[in-house]
């Protein structure tokens, strides 16, 4: 059966963004097994003790039902380079468990740190977060992304980044990048120069 999975931030005793981690799985539960009764993920996860006060990664598998729930402290991973490369057939429109098609791509990264894919000549996201650009002020990021993250969709929402077709000979009129996604933050999130984009 095809798995999926939610990746949900811990942090000061709060999960972050339950309610648009529900939505995103029950709406994914419903195209692919058709579930129409709800999972309330706020009745099913519980951070063990001895990580209660640590900013804690938590993954859940999920198809139909819940299968496991895993949690672990986060690490932050340093990214200060970028290589564009072509994912035009690429789909990760779902949170699949399997990333093999990423996993490829990511294997073409050279000596950067993380891909920047792009899709029928639109920059989408990295492998595994949204991205957002700097210009004159206002943080913008790309309109069609591979997955719309769940930090995205909060930030769209407040007006804190506006969403732009953004094409890689363009990337020279803005002024850094930063990655976004459950567990990190704009302010989490260590600038990247666009001349590190390569």
């Amino acid at each position: 059966m095809l798995q999926l999975i939610e990746t949900i931030c811990y942090e000061n005793g709060t999960f972050h963004r339950i309610s648009l981690h529900e939505d995103r799985m029950n709406r994914t539960r419903r195209h692919f097994h058709g579930v129409c009764a709800p999972i309330f993920l706020s009745q099913s996860l519980e951070v063990p003790q001895d990580l209660k006060y640590e900013k804690v990664r938590c993954r859940v598998t999920y198809s139909g039902v819940i299968e496991n729930i895993e949690y672990e402290p986060y690490t932050l991973k340093k990214i200060e380079s970028l290589k564009l490369v072509e994912g035009n057939a690429i789909d990760y429109s779902f949170k699949y468990k399997n990333r093999d098609s990423l996993n490829r791509l990511l294997d073409d990264r050279g000596s950067q740190d993380e891909i920047l894919i792009v899709r029928n000549g639109l920059i989408t996201d990295t492998s595994f977060t949204n991205i957002i650009f700097l210009q004159n002020g206002y943080w913008y990021t790309p309109a069609l992304p591979l997955l719309p993250g769940t930090r995205r969709t909060e930030y769209l929402f407040n007006r804190k980044v506006f969403p732009r077709n953004i094409r890689p000979e363009e990337l020279k009129y803005y002024e850094e990048a930063r990655l976004i996604n459950a567990m990190l933050s704009m302010k989490d999130s260590g600038p990247i120069q666009i001349k590190n984009i390569y």
